[in-house]
């Protein structure tokens, strides 16, 4: 493996991930309306704009057939070049990172973004930015892999082509940078930072140059404003909205691997049968809802519900929770079967639905009260990202650059936080970590900022330090040793220069004098050390010995020990272990 590549080589390669996570989120939508047109229109056109609902297929009852043989597609992929491709992709991307070294096959991306494209256009209920996901990240860790990058290096690039990948497709760079904070990067650091941000400022220029400024749908402008604070009711009511958020997040994450278990060891066959057997019902109920209220309102991504909740243009009720139940459902029935394709729309799609009933609701029950329920919706949508996925700061952050309206930050922040800890009481796991925990990989709970990794070598040295000469006489060296107080490291030295170091507690030579052939201390002295600075930090020792691994450091009063007089002390790899215990010690307190 590689030494490290330097900072600006690192930004250049994100650069790169970027313009690549941008032209992949192009491509993607691409290919979707490719298979959709020809799929459910019977035409060859690329355009597809998601924000609109498709027109009455020609296919009539037929078009019952078209998830069918999408799945037939999607399973022919899956099964026969990547698996890794089923699903929604993100878990696959934690599980690389924290469990694969940051190694993700480069067939992944080719494959994931058909398998996904054909999912959606067929009428697959899922979201395309899960996929988008896996394809930057594939592509920053087939680029690690390529010029044999260190881990955390090729790391970087993953959740630097996640990053990217999300902010071009939601027109949210900050969002992008968040959500690969808060769910890849497991070290917050100016190295990993940096490159994440250069990435997904790149990916969202280079969407927003092919694929306009407009995020992925339109928030009007509300004439009733969110909030009220001098309003106590207006307050509790978002307190309730987070509540059910909460709880609409854990049906949502049950309800998805209910029904996988249910495929799995219910439904007979192989991933074939399972696949098409789950489609072919999401088939008769998005054919069901057009029959009967106009439209596929559950099938693909669905923006355009979403869209409908947020301009107005659904304002019953009943036919908002309806859209709700189905969602769950066809959502479930197609990543459950085996289908390939992310879960945010879905959380935007419920969050939307059930939200904007809640608001019509409380606008019935409250005349006087000034409810706007799409102003409800939008929170719901934070409200069921942040609960379902976890990443809470991430979805409270996108849904303020969708809306550039900060009067939304207030309400969603109380709703999102209120749904993140109900679901976490509900349900421990994460609609992505629930999948990797089934499998045995757990991921951490939380990134920690250990204080311990910024302690300087002077605080953490061993001081008590004896320097001996090279030439003295192993015979001699015993007794000197009985006088030594409690050192436990020898420096050996020859008229002042440093020639190396003998660890007491591994100084076998010292008691069978002889041995190997040595007769004087300088012939077991040992040169595996690296001379720090009193000033260099836990943080950076680690550092050093991922990229050069020694026994020793020895710390020195200057940049470089001139003489054994300059050596101040010394730090173990042993003395490292304990401090990081201490300070695990600490954290579980």
């Amino acid at each position: 493996m590689r030494e490290p590549i330097g900072r600006t080589k690192l930004w250049l390669l994100a650069i790169l991930v970027g313009v690549i996570a941008g032209l992949g989120a192009v491509v993607f939508r691409g290919l979707i309306g490719f298979f959709h047109n020809l799929l459910f229109l019977g035409r060859l056109s690329v355009i597809y704009d998601a924000n609109l609902h498709t027109p009455a297929s020609p296919w009539g009852p037929w078009l019952i057939l078209v998830p069918i043989v999408g799945a037939v597609g999607v399973a022919f992929l899956v099964s026969n070049f990547a698996p890794e491709a089923k699903g929604h992709g993100v878990p696959e991307v934690m599980e690389a990172i924290y469990y694969n070294k940051g190694v993700i096959r480069p067939v992944v991306a080719v494959i994931k973004s058909l398998a996904s494209a054909l999912s959606i256009g067929s009428g697959g209920s899922v979201g395309r930015e899960g996929p988008i996901v896996q394809i930057g990240s594939s592509f920053g860790s087939t680029l690690g892999q390529w010029l044999q990058l260190p881990a955390w290096q090729r790391i970087t690039l993953i959740a630097a082509g996640a990053g990217g990948g999300i902010a071009a497709t939601f027109n949210t760079p900050i969002g992008g940078v968040l959500f690969a904070a808060e769910l890849l990067l497991h070290e917050v650091s100016v190295w990993t930072l940096v490159p994440v941000v250069i990435s997904t400022a790149t990916a969202t220029y280079t969407g927003r140059l092919l694929l306009g400024a407009n995020p992925s749908f339109v928030i009007p402008s509300f004439e009733t404003p969110y909030f009220h604070p001098t309003n106590p009711l207006v307050l509790l009511s978002y307190v309730g909205l987070g509540f059910l958020m909460g709880l609409v997040s854990t049906v949502f994450i049950r309800a998805i691997y209910l029904f996988e278990d249910f495929f799995d060891q219910k439904v007979p066959g192989g991933y074939y049968t399972r696949h098409v057997s789950g489609m072919a019902v999401v088939g008769v109920l998005i054919y069901l809802v057009q029959a009967f209220w106009g439209h596929y309102y559950v099938e693909g991504v669905g923006y355009a519900t979403v869209q409908d909740v947020l301009s107005g243009a659904l304002v019953s009720t009943s036919l908002l929770l309806l859209l709700f139940a189905l969602k769950v459902v066809c959502t479930s029935l197609t990543l459950g079967s085996g289908g390939s394709g992310g879960i945010f729309s879905p959380s935007l799609f419920l969050g939307a639905t059930f939200g904007g009933a809640y608001g019509l609701l409380l606008k019935h029950a409250f005349p006087g009260l000034p409810i706007s329920p799409p102003g409800f919706a939008v929170v719901g949508m934070a409200g069921v990202v942040g609960g379902a996925t976890g990443a809470a700061i991430t979805a409270i952050v996108m849904i303020f650059e969708m809306t550039l309206d900060y009067s939304v930050v207030l309400p969603m922040t109380i709703t999102v936080a209120i749904s993140y800890g109900v679901r976490r009481f509900l349900c421990k796991e994460s609609v992505y970590t629930l999948k990797l925990a089934r499998r045995g990989r757990y991921m951490p709970e939380a990134l920690q900022a250990n204080f311990h990794l910024v302690r300087l070598a002077r605080d953490v040295m061993d001081k008590e330090l004896m320097v001996v000469p090279a030439s003295t006489l192993l015979t001699d060296f015993g007794p000197l040793l009985s006088h030594r107080n409690h050192s436990r490291f020898v420096l050996v030295e020859d008229r002042g220069t440093v020639l190396g170091v003998v660890a007491v507690d591994r100084a076998d030579a010292v008691f069978y004098p002889g041995r190997n052939g040595a007769r004087v201390v300088g012939e077991i002295a040992t040169k595996d050390y690296e001379v720090v600075t009193e000033r260099a930090t836990v943080f950076e020792l680690l550092s050093k010995l991922r990229s050069r691994p020694v026994g020793l450091f020895l710390v020195a009063a200057q940049d470089r020990a001139a003489s054994a007089a300059d050596i101040k002390g010394v730090i173990s790899k042993e003395r490292i272990a304990d401090t990081m215990t201490e300070s695990l010690g600490l954290l579980s307190e």
